[in-house]
């Protein structure tokens, strides 16, 4: 078995944690745990481009809600709304109020019930406000 290079694990992380078209050569246990060590810089890239897009918006005048909205919206379209479909299924599962088998039954399931989309929209809603709070704020404002 090939030894896994640093690059192998970048390209299993962004190849399958984002929508980035980045091949990924190798699917084996080497390749997978590069790529989990290099999740956090995922991370940090979409956090980077959600970051930039507030700022472009601000600086051409967009107003601070707005911009909230794009940057909540790039991590979610970026990563395939991974952690958000994570969130929509625990909250599923734990406020079906079943007994545990039944409830991981229920967050296994590729439908979202009501507690799902609930905690959905009043995760995205908080994201938004506080961040158009924090641009309305902040010096890129008067940029």
């Amino acid at each position: 078995m090939r030894t896994s290079s640093p690059l192998d694990g970048l390209r299993f992380a962004f190849g399958t944690l984002t929508v980035l078209p980045v091949r990924v050569h190798r699917w084996d246990r080497g390749a997978a745990r590069g790529g989990m060590l290099a999740a956090a810089l995922v991370g940090l890239v979409a956090g980077a481009l959600s970051v930039a897009l507030a700022l472009l918006l601000l600086l051409l005048g967009a107003g601070p809600l707005l911009a909230a909205v794009g940057s909540v919206a790039v991590p979610a379209v970026l990563t395939r709304g991974l952690h958000l479909d994570g969130l929509a299924d625990t909250a599923d599962g734990l406020g079906s109020g079943k007994p545990a088998e039944e409830a991981l039954r229920i967050m296994k399931r590729s439908d979202i019930g009501p507690f799902g989309v609930l905690t959905l929209v009043l995760a995205l809603l908080a994201q938004v406000a506080v961040l158009a709070q924090s641009y309305d704020d902040s010096w890129a404002r008067g940029a």
